[in-house]
C-alpha cells in the first residue's frame, strides 16, 4: 500500500512538472517568458510593451500580439546584449537623460490628474468671466497693397462697381486672406492692429472704408456684418480651462518641489558655446 502511493504521488509530481506554466498556476508580472542568455523576460515587460502600441496593434488577436511582444522583447535583448561592450560616453548620457524624462513626467501624472476637477473648472470659469461684458464680433474683408495710390485706385473700381472679392484675389499682397477674396472671418477687438480695428469699428456695414494705413501697408476695409459675442459655457471652453489649470498645478508644483530640493549649480560659469561641442562626448 505504501509502495502504490508512493508510486502515485512521483508520478502526480513528473506530471505537474511537465505541465506548462499556465497551467501550475495563475501567472503574475513575474512569470518568466523566456530568457536570453539567462537574463529574464517576464510577462510584466510583455504587458508594458502593449501598454504602449498604437491602439490598432492592440487590436490585433491575443495570441498575435502575445507573440509578436515576445519575439520583439527577444530580440531587443540579444540586441541589446550585443551592446554591452560598445555602448559610448554618449549613449549612456542619452539614457540617462531617457530615464530622467520618464521619471519627471511620472511624477506630475498625479498632479495634472487631481487638479482638473469640476470645482477647479468652474471656479476658473467663474473668474474668466466674472466682469463680462457683451462685445461686438466684426466679419471683414480687406484688400491690402503696398501703396496709398495703389489703394485709391482701387476704391475708384470699387465705387464704379468693381467686384470687392476679385480685386482682392488679384490685387492684395495678403495672398493668405487674397485667395478667398480678401475674408478674414470673424474676429473681436483686440486681434488687430489699432489703425485697422479703429477703422473696423468705424465703418459701415457693406460699404468700403479707406485707405487705412499700418505696419503691414495700406488697406480698403469691408465690414460684411457685425454680431454681439455671446458668453460661452463652460463646456465650450472646457478644454482650454482644463489646460490652464494643469499648466498652473505643474508649474506649482515644479516650483514647490525644487524649491525644496538642495540644487548646487557649479557649472553656471561654463561658456555656454560649449553646449554645441560634441566632439567632448568623444574624449
Amino acid at each position: 500500500m505504501a509502495k502504490a502511493m508512493r508510486f502515485v504521488a512521483s508520478t502526480a509530481l513528473a506530471i505537474m512538472l511537465a505541465l506548462p506554466v499556465s497551467a501550475q498556476e495563475a501567472p503574475t508580472a513575474d512569470t518568466v517568458v523566456a530568457t536570453v542568455n539567462g537574463t529574464a523576460i517576464t510577462l510584466g515587460h510583455m504587458i508594458v510593451a502593449r501598454e504602449t502600441l498604437p491602439e490598432q496593434y492592440k487590436s490585433l488577436p491575443a495570441d498575435v500580439l502575445f507573440k509578436g511582444i515576445l519575439d520583439q522583447l527577444v530580440q531587443q535583448t540579444a540586441l541589446e546584449q550585443s551592446m554591452a561592450d560598445k555602448l559610448t560616453l554618449r549613449d549612456s548620457l542619452q539614457m540617462d537623460n531617457d530615464k530622467r524624462g520618464y521619471v519627471s513626467a511620472r511624477a506630475l501624472e498625479s498632479v495634472v490628474l487631481s487638479s482638473v476637477t469640476d470645482a477647479a473648472l468652474q471656479a476658473a470659469y467663474d473668474a474668466r468671466f466674472k466682469d463680462f461684458a457683451p462685445q461686438t464680433e466684426y466679419n471683414a474683408a480687406h484688400i491690402l497693397v503696398d501703396s496709398e495710390e495703389k489703394a485709391k485706385e482701387l476704391l475708384s473700381q470699387l465705387e464704379g462697381g468693381a467686384d470687392f472679392a476679385t480685386l482682392a484675389r488679384t490685387n492684395s499682397t495678403d495672398t493668405g486672406s487674397g485667395a478667398n477674396g480678401g475674408d478674414l472671418g470673424w474676429f473681436g477687438l483686440g486681434m488687430m492692429v489699432k489703425p485697422f480695428e479703429e477703422a473696423v469699428v468705424a465703418a459701415e456695414v457693406g460699404k468700403v472704408a479707406g485707405p487705412v494705413q499700418s505696419d503691414f501697408g495700406f488697406h480698403l476695409i469691408l465690414v460684411k456684418e457685425t454680431r454681439v459675442a455671446a458668453q460661452p459655457t463652460l463646456d465650450d471652453i472646457r478644454d482650454e480651462l482644463a489646460a490652464e489649470i494643469e499648466q498652473k498645478a505643474i508649474e506649482e508644483h515644479v516650483t514647490s518641489v525644487t524649491s525644496a530640493a538642495k540644487v548646487e549649480k557649479p557649472g553656471e560659469g561654463i561658456d555656454p558655446a560649449v553646449l554645441g561641442d560634441l566632439t567632448l562626448l568623444d574624449k
